[in-house]
């Protein structure tokens, strides 16, 4: 499973998509997810929207400036 950044519209929130194993998404969220904030903490990959995995810190500074 990875989470991938969609693409920010102006004036909204940054949403996030959930890619499970089978690379279908079924889940969009907020950084405010619990569940999203739980697999980000515990390494799960994050992808910027043009597909550049951010590393473990880099992730976790990114979700930290989030509102």
């Amino acid at each position: 499973m990875i989470y991938k950044m969609l693409p920010k519209i102006d004036g909204e929130q940054q949403i996030f998509a959930r890619i499970d194993d089978d690379g279908l998404c079924r889940l969009t969220c907020t950084a405010q997810n619990p569940e999203f904030q739980t697999h980000i903490k515990a390494g799960a990959e994050l992808q910027d929207a043009d597909g550049n995995v951010m590393t473990q810190e880099q992730a976790s500074a990114y979700i930290a400036t989030l509102p």
